[in-house]
């Protein structure tokens, strides 16, 4: 019998989910990365619900656990720094359980893929052909590779999903800007999540990590699209949107103007009707960008690489048929943490007085030991009452 091969292109969580687990049903794997080496840094993600289970069954909980962030709650600040609210902890609070940089989440996958995976790097994909019998990938070098499955995890921005299903791509801007940024770490930090509100629908966040230094983000309701600029003058632009914000907003914006782990993001959805076409599939931000608004965006990349070569093991002459599965199985996954409730963005991001002393009465109430358990509702994405899907694996 041939040995199935797969090209995966995107070596995030997503894409290296899905390499460690065909690798282990018995593909040949090829990752192909558009960066020219392995791209670290990164701002917090998590791993929630039914992605534990994932995590646990490629082995790795205590290696990502290791690599924990060294956060251990989110509280709400006012402009002096004084504690206003505390959200609720636990597994899959605010702060989960499993926190970790999306860079240290990845190269931990990285490091224990099975023997075999073949990674590129800095060569992405330039064309492809999807047939009846084979899709034939050429990238930007000219290398030529012939696969039965192509996995595009390439991200939000994804231009291999483009090129082959462009007429199928919704996106929708939720209309906030964000910036992150790694700052010098100082002695006023603590081992918390920060989390500033203030008028004109802005946010400044403070974050522990377990480099020495400190996760910012600034975060704004905008009607420009900072993506458009070059990073010089967003920055300037959202020096100017927070230049009377305060709390700790100065510190940010000088260290962003000097920081190399810069990343600038209009928050978008995607949405699609189906993530598979022929002998090409989606997996992660590509197929379903979820947004930090959302949340769980991480877990849904763990959990697509199994659920994939799970399904792909159910029908294995079948590659429709398995795909087909693949996709209903993650879409109820999906669909609960797309769909945000209409108030979410005014209600985050209140823009006059009243509404942020609206959101901070809210914020206690909400946060009252009443109230509390309902709040943590709020934070658990990933959750199913379905067993994941069984798995056969070649390779141990």
């Amino acid at each position: 019998m041939t040995t199935r091969h797969a090209v995966i292109s995107g070596a995030s969580i997503a894409g290296l989910s899905a390499a460690f687990w065909l690798r282990r049903t018995g593909w040949d794997v090829t990752v192909l990365e558009r960066s020219g080496a392995f791209r670290d840094g990164g701002q917090n993600v998590d791993v929630r619900g039914v992605a534990r289970d994932v995590l646990e069954r490629m082995g790795l909980t205590e290696a990502i656990r290791a690599q924990n962030t060294t956060e251990t709650g989110t509280v709400l600040v006012d402009a002096s720094g004084k504690v206003t609210a505390e959200l609720p902890s636990g597994p899959d609070g605010a702060t989960a359980e499993l926190e970790v940089l999306r860079g240290d989440f990845a190269r931990t996958i990285l490091q224990h893929l099975p023997a075999g995976v073949d990674i590129g790097y800095g060569d992405p994909i330039a064309e492809v052909v999807d047939s009846t019998d084979a899709v034939t990938v050429t990238t930007a070098s000219g290398r030529v590779l012939r696969a039965d499955l192509l996995v595009i995890a390439e991200g939000v921005r994804s231009a291999t999903r483009d090129q082959l299903f462009g007429d199928q791509v919704d996106r929708r801007d939720l209309g906030i800007a964000m910036v992150f940024g790694t700052i010098p770490r100082t002695t006023g930090d603590d081992d918390r999540w920060r989390w500033f509100t203030t008028v004109g629908g802005r946010q400044v966040h403070l974050r522990p990590d377990n480099h020495g230094t400190t996760r910012a983000i600034l975060a704004y309701a905008r009607a420009e699209d900072l993506g458009r600029l070059s990073r010089a003058d967003a920055l300037a632009r959202v020096r100017d949107r927070f230049a009377d914000a305060g709390w700790e907003t100065s510190r940010i914006l000088d260290g962003f103007d000097r920081s190399e782990d810069v990343y600038i993001d209009n928050l978008t959805q995607i949405r699609m009707p189906t993530w598979h076409r022929g002998r090409v599939c989606l997996a992660g931000d590509a197929g379903w960008c979820v947004t930090p608004m959302g949340g769980g965006g991480a877990s849904l990349a763990l959990v697509s690489g199994y659920v994939l070569a799970a399904s792909l093991t159910t029908e294995p002459d079948r590659l429709d048929a398995a795909l087909t599965v693949y996709e209903q199985w993650m879409r109820p996954l999906v669909d609960d943490v797309q769909n945000l409730p209409r108030w979410i963005v005014p209600f985050a991001y209140p823009q006059t007085r009243f509404g942020l002393t609206l959101r901070r009465l809210l914020d206690k109430a909400l946060t009252s030991p009443k109230l509390a358990p309902l709040t943590a509702k709020l934070t658990r994405v990933a959750e199913t009452d379905r067993a994941l899907p069984p798995i056969a694996a070649a390779h141990a």
